[in-house]
Formats: C-alpha cells, sequence, structure tokens
C-alpha cells in the first residue's frame, strides 16, 4: 500500500512537471479509481502532493536561471489565490447539496473528462487556432480566477487547463505554458490549502498516505523538472497528449463506476 502511494505520488509528479499537468490530473481520478479514501480526503492528499512538486520544480527552475513572463504571470498567479479559496468554498457546497459520495466521485469526474477532451482539441489543434496574446492585468487577473477555482474544485492543481489556457489566451509554446502552470499551480493549491487550515483544520481528514505521497511529490518535481529542461518541446506535447488520453480512459471508468 504505502509503495503504490509513493509510486502515485512520483509518476504524476514526474509528468507533471516535466508537461505542466502539475499530477493533480492524474493523481485525483487514480485515487478515485482506487476507492481507498472518500472524496474530500483524495482532494486534499492531490493538492497537498502537487504543491509540494511545484515548490522543488519552481525553485529548482529559478535557481537554474528560467525565466517567467513578469507582470502578466504575476498576476495569473494572484487571480488563482483567490479563485483556489472560491473553488474550495464551491467543493464544500457541491459536497453538502449532493450528500451522496459516489454521485459527487461520479459528476467530478464527468466534469474532468469533458475538460480534459477539450484540452486535447485545443492544445492539438493550436496551430489551426486564432491564438491572442492577452497583455492587460485586469484580464490576467480574471483569467487566473477562473483557473484556480476550477483546479481547487476538482483538486487536480489545473495543470492541463493552465496549458491549454496559456497556449490559446497568451500565445506561449507548450514548453513554456508547462513551466507557466507550475506557477500557477503554486499558488492555487497553496490558497487552498490555507482555506482548509483556517477553516476546518487537517484534522478530519485520513491523511496516513500523504507522508509517502509528499515525499513522492517532492522527488517527482526534481527529476521531472531536470528532464523537462533537457526534451524538446514537440517531446513535451507527445507526453502531455498521452497523458492526457489515459486521463479521460480513467475518468470515464470511474464515470461508469460511480454512477
Amino acid at each position: 500500500m504505502i509503495i503504490i502511494y509513493f509510486l502515485i505520488g512520483f509518476l504524476a509528479t514526474v509528468i507533471g512537471a516535466i508537461a505542466g499537468l502539475g499530477g493533480g490530473v492524474i493523481i485525483k481520478p487514480v485515487l478515485d479509481a482506487l476507492g481507498h479514501y472518500d472524496i474530500a480526503t483524495i482532494g486534499v492528499l492531490s493538492s497537498a502532493t502537487v504543491f509540494s512538486m511545484a515548490v522543488v520544480s519552481l525553485t529548482k527552475s529559478i535557481l537554474s536561471g528560467v525565466n517567467l513572463e513578469g507582470k502578466r504571470t504575476l498576476m495569473i498567479a494572484i487571480g488563482s489565490i483567490a479563485g483556489g479559496v472560491l473553488g474550495r468554498l464551491l467543493f464544500s457546497r457541491f459536497l453538502i447539496i449532493l450528500n451522496n459520495e459516489s454521485l459527487a466521485k461520479g459528476v467530478q469526474s464527468s466534469i474532468l473528462a469533458g475538460l480534459m477532451i477539450l484540452v486535447f482539441i485545443v492544445v492539438s489543434y493550436k496551430d489551426r487556432i486564432t491564438k491572442l496574446n492577452i497583455k492587460k492585468s485586469a484580464y490576467s487577473f480574471i483569467v487566473g480566477i477562473l483557473l484556480g477555482t476550477v483546479s481547487s474544485f476538482l483538486g487536480i492543481g489545473g495543470g492541463p487547463i493552465n496549458v491549454a489556457i496559456l497556449v490559446l489566451l497568451f500565445s506561449m509554446d507548450t514548453k513554456a505554458a508547462a513551466l507557466h502552470s507550475i506557477f500557477i499551480i503554486f499558488f492555487s493549491q497553496l490558497s487552498g490549502s490555507l482555506k482548509i487550515y483556517f477553516s476546518t483544520g487537517f484534522s478530519a481528514y485520513n491523511l496516513d498516505m500523504l507522508y509517502y505521497m509528499i515525499p513522492g511529490g517532492i522527488a517527482g518535481g526534481y527529476f521531472g523538472n531536470t528532464l523537462s529542461n533537457k526534451m524538446k518541446n514537440t517531446h513535451i506535447q507527445k507526453l502531455f497528449n498521452i497523458t492526457l488520453i489515459l486521463i479521460i480512459l480513467i475518468n470515464i471508468y470511474n464515470v461508469f463506476r460511480y454512477k
């Protein structure tokens, strides 16, 4: 059991750090499929692991001299902080309204599968789609709120959605979008975790496996960032697409399992 959860954290965050997926979009449906934890605990396990990956990956990128795109990226990140808090609030209301664990997992899996299909289409046909290049800080802030809300609500970190939006609205290539996605993930997951800490606290969650998933996330962030710096944009694109297909299939499985 311990090895399984360590490997989930490690492998998900290696891929997440390389392709900007964050890892949560892999961890969340995989933990749903295993069925060992309730939906709220899975969200916390996923968020904490992804956050540890983002810290390591960003620190390593900054120390190696990689530059982010200044003001607009900062505004997206600030917006994602507000979105992270909003997403957690919506998630709490969502659980209260449905009052059905299996139905909630099925709904989340349906939303996630649909979003991943849209992301796959956008990224696969990005050369045929007219892309914008947003410069205004206010628009960047609004985009950050939306990205932070979705990622926090679904407990996924938002990586692939971040990448698709950054490519589509900010005209970044896949490799640049992947790095900036990790930056956004850092802030959205930090704010979501702080929201839990200052409201309900973490004592209500069974976080035994977190002691193995976080080291996996740290190791995954380190090795993933190292590999990313050595990989070409085309290779990152291929890894991104293959991973998305696997995520879509896992979520479709979860939809039928929890319907």
